[in-house]
């Protein structure tokens, strides 16, 4: 099993990184191999919606999201986190998930994805919100914990108190590795569920 985590805070050492290590430590414990991407200090361009990526089978703006493209393919989960920042995700992060899922062309079906929020106060739930859209669209089943998988923290290292979010972390850690063993499992027996011929109905004609 392998996970990629994509943190969308710009601080190396801050409580998003800190709810993700909780993680993390799940994850190693249950011999998950896990890669974790900073993206949140990094200069990624939004998509324009040029369309090339379907040309070239990638961004045509050569940067981490490129880098992204692969490990994810090779992922079984993917983990998104990000600060909250005036009730949504962090833009750097939604520039790169808009261009990562719309440039690459893999199949995203049953690869488990799990976001997660961290805030001073609001704005928690908003941004889960935000950010499980993406699995969503990608037919990837979603894990959740035993509440909004959300830690809270403002100044360094506040997380470290919020011992409830931590929690949640861990718990949403476990469920996560045994929803990406189920699917496997599943997978070997009946493959992955049959997928019709996409029926795109346009509202304006």
């Amino acid at each position: 099993m392998k996970v990629l985590i994509i943190n969308g805070s710009p601080h190396a050492t801050g409580n998003t990184a800190r709810a993700l290590a909780e993680m993390q430590k799940i994850f190693t414990e249950e011999g998950v191999e896990v890669v974790t991407a900073r993206v949140g200090s990094m200069d990624v361009r939004g998509c324009i919606g040029c369309g090339r990526c379907s040309q070239l089978g990638r961004c045509v703006f050569d940067d981490v999201v490129n880098e992204l493209a692969p490990k994810f393919q090779e992922a079984d989960g993917l983990v998104v986190a990000s600060p909250v920042y005036y009730g949504s995700a962090n833009a750097t992060l939604i520039a790169t998930l808009d261009r990562l899922f719309y440039s690459s062309s893999f199949d995203k079906t049953m690869k488990v994805g799990a976001a997660v929020s961290v805030a001073r106060r609001g704005g928690l739930t908003a941004t889960w919100d935000e950010l499980n859209k993406y699995f969503g669209i990608s037919g990837m089943p979603i894990a959740t914990g035993q509440y909004w998988n959300g830690v809270h923290g403002a100044a360094p290292g506040e997380a470290e108190k919020d011992l409830e979010g931590l929690q949640q972390m861990r718990t949403l850690a476990r469920n996560m590795v045994f929803l990406m063993r189920g699917v496997a499992l599943a997978r070997e027996s009946y493959g992955i569920p049959t997928r019709e011929p996409f029926e795109r109905t346009n509202f304006v004609r």
